[in-house]
């Protein structure tokens, strides 16, 4: 069977990249099925296509892929830690479409960078679909130089579009929760647990 036209090695590429695809543990929203992530050789496609990428050669897909693939599993973590304001079972949002944004700051970017600290090398935002409701959600990635090779290298900062008040409202609910657990007091028992701490850092 030949390859989809986006699996074809792309002009002056110097050898076979893999075109397997490996499925996420985030649930697609209208299916009964998780987000398939592209292969390695659609990422090298992607990034040929619009320009970007310039340094990253095929010896390097394969690590770029795999953390590609693990900052959108720890994305999908902090999204279901705030779905947990709503319900015990996290799992029954799912994410039904996702947009990038690298050249659009988001308002907590852009005080962030105001203030000295680095502009994120990108931005998403994911729609999820809660129980029939559709709730954005804004994602800033943001890599750090002096830490690279480590965990902390990368820093992604998830919270829900300030679209209406129940979503500012859950930022400031958030924001309560984090700090009643800093300080030892009780929260709530459907918010189980701490939430990375970029996610504290950006509840208010």
């Amino acid at each position: 069977m030949p390859l989809e036209p986006n699996q074809q090695p792309c002009a002056g590429q110097r050898k076979l990249l893999p075109v397997e695809r490996v499925h996420s543990n985030i649930p697609k929203g209208g299916t009964d099925t998780n987000w398939t992530y592209p292969s390695p050789q659609m990422v090298f496609n992607a990034l040929r296509r619009k320009g970007k990428g310039d340094d990253v050669t095929e010896d390097d897909m394969q690590g770029f892929v795999n953390a590609h693939n693990s900052m959108n599993e720890a994305t999908w973590q902090q999204v279901a830690m705030w779905e947990r304001l709503h319900t015990d079972s996290p799992s029954q949002a799912t994410l039904l479409k996702f947009e990038g944004k690298p050249h659009d700051l988001s308002p907590i970017a852009w005080i962030r960078h105001k203030l000295g600290g680095p502009l994120p090398f990108d931005r998403h935002d994911w729609t999820v679909d809660r129980g029939g409701k559709e709730v954005r959600y804004v994602i800033d990635f943001y890599f750090y130089e002096d830490k690279a090779g480590t965990p902390d290298a990368f820093e992604m900062t998830t919270r829900p579009a300030c679209d209406s008040f129940d979503a500012c409202l859950d930022r400031v609910k958030m924001g309560i929760y984090i700090k009643f657990a800093e300080w030892g007091l009780p929260i709530l028992s459907h918010v189980n647990s701490c939430p990375p701490a970029s996610v504290a850092d950006e509840a208010f």
